[in-house]
């Protein structure tokens, strides 16, 4: 991606966002920007106008840690906000390729070593995953495979979470909230982009969705990034009907880049009793599979033998 570009536009849609009474300014009468004026952010920065404006132009090369801190503060920069703007500041002095480990994961190539799916396996109370930056989803166990059916029944959702969100019209209904998930897979997405420009895969996703969904445009251009570790989200399966779930998203040590995310329901709770019945309705789909699978190989074996 575009580094300057994507510098530019982060940057200024930060500033856009601060008004002068959340920056300790005066408003006045006679503001032709939204949010804030390039001056009142280099103000605050302690910096020159000059020289916060050849940063907001898309150049951050040489920019040092306390001129990026101290951005950061000007523009009120959240946690994930600022570790974008690191991120992209690495990107530009081009020191991301030097000092990351690799992060390009592509499904069709990488599989999960034995441990890890037993590890999977071994979560029965809740739907367990493994996904990549650009949200495929690598790894999973049992009851995540049911949980996530509707994104694996269609091939060219290609088990990845923001198609499915974007390009699938069952994602309407398997997420009450769409707009909140819509919003979180594209800071998702974007949060990648900073950490991984590189990414050819990321940038083929991106301009797909780009082309084909305009609710994906849209947020795409507001440069919004989250860290995406803890939360409550409800769902609607189509088996089980309706699901509140917390869940905790884990970093993997082992493989950097991936994020190991387990749902799970309040004890006690109806949504606790849906994971329940979800667990069995996947035991069954799961032997019904091994039927046809039997069925189908004895009918080619018989067809095998009547060809002979």
């Amino acid at each position: 991606m575009d580094n300057q570009a994507e510098v530019r536009e982060f940057l200024t849609s930060r500033r856009a966002k601060i008004t002068p009474e959340q920056a300790g300014l005066p408003s006045g009468s006679r503001r032709r920007v939204p949010g804030l004026r390039r001056s009142e952010v280099a103000a605050l920065g302690d910096m020159s106008v000059e020289y916060y404006s050849k940063l907001e132009r898309g150049n951050l090369v040489g920019a040092s840690p306390a001129v990026l801190e101290a951005l950061a503060r000007a523009l009120q920069l959240d946690d994930a906000e600022r570790a974008h703007l690191l991120n992209l500041a690495h990107a530009a002095d081009g020191s991301d390729v030097l000092t990351r480990p690799r992060r390009r994961r592509t499904k069709e190539l990488w599989q999960p070593h034995r441990s890890l799916q037993w590890t999977l396996d071994a979560i029965t109370a809740g739907p367990a995953f493994v996904r990549n930056g650009r949200m495929d989803i690598l790894a999973a166990n049992q009851l995540a495979r049911a949980f996530y059916s509707d994104v694996y029944a269609a091939p060219h959702n290609q088990a990845n979470l923001a198609r499915f969100n974007f390009l699938d019209s069952a994602s309407r209904r398997f997420y009450p909230d769409w707009d909140q998930a819509a919003d979180i897979a594209v800071a998702i997405l974007r949060t990648e982009a900073g950490r991984n420009p590189h990414d050819k895969d990321l940038h083929d996703l991106v301009g797909e969705l780009s082309t084909r969904s305009d609710d994906f445009r849209t947020r795409w251009g507001a440069h919004n990034v989250r860290h995406h570790g803890t939360g409550t989200k409800r769902f609607h399966h189509h088996a089980v009907g309706d699901l509140t779930l917390a869940f905790e998203g884990l970093e993997m040590a082992a493989e950097p880049g991936l994020t190991l995310t387990i749902y799970a329901a309040e004890p006690g709770s109806p949504s606790e009793e849906g994971l329940r019945l979800l667990a069995t309705w996947a035991a069954t789909q799961d032997a019904n599979s091994a039927e046809t699978q039997r069925a189908d190989h004895c009918w080619e074996t018989r067809l095998g033998s009547y060809r002979a």
